[in-house]
């Protein structure tokens, strides 16, 4: 017969294999999303750029007045190097600096780069919750595992053993991205 522990660790790892199975399968349905939001906004430039050349006009808007387009209620505008607090978390390159980034995405990263600096090694979503002066408590936790995992898709962060971050070679200081 087997042991109460031996089954409880049975169904502890089949949930893991689970969680890490969804995890995945988020972070690979982030991607898509980012490259599938980027398609559309350029979709949108190319038909604001019709629009702009068809008008009657014939293109020259300095002395037009704009009136927002109905059909781009729902279009958020293209993403800009200002911080916004919904900002997308563009793909890693050098050169890029952090304020292209949400203060919140700054904050993880400002907090793995002293981490670095000071040869701490990396962080887990926990002990940067805590950091940060959140509750430790898994809302918080997995809203910070979110955005973890996002800069590590997007090139920001590296995850080498699971669950732990710390910044992806190249990527420096917040003045810039090398």
């Amino acid at each position: 017969m087997p042991s109460v522990v031996g089954l409880l660790e049975q169904h502890e790892l089949a949930a893991r294999r689970r969680v890490d199975g969804l995890r995945e399968e988020a972070d690979r349905i982030q991607a898509e999303l980012a490259v599938a939001e980027l398609k559309w906004q350029e979709w949108v430039i190319a038909r604001r750029r019709v629009d702009a050349m068809l008008a009657p006009d014939g293109g020259d808007t300095a002395d037009t007045e704009i009136t927002p387009d109905v059909r781009d209620a729902d279009v958020p505008s293209p993403p800009r190097d200002a911080v916004k607090p919904k900002s997308q978390v563009p793909v890693w390159r050098d050169g890029l600096a952090w304020s292209v980034l949400s203060v919140d995405y700054q904050r993880i990263l400002q907090a793995l780069s002293d981490r670095l600096r000071l040869h701490q090694g990396p962080l887990t979503c926990q002990e940067m919750a805590a950091m940060f002066g959140m509750d430790v408590v898994p809302a918080r936790v997995e809203a910070l595992r979110s955005k973890a995992k996002r800069l590590v898709a997007r090139g920001w962060l590296a995850e080498r053993q699971p669950g732990r971050f710390t910044l992806a070679a190249g990527v420096a200081g917040p003045g810039g991205g090398s």
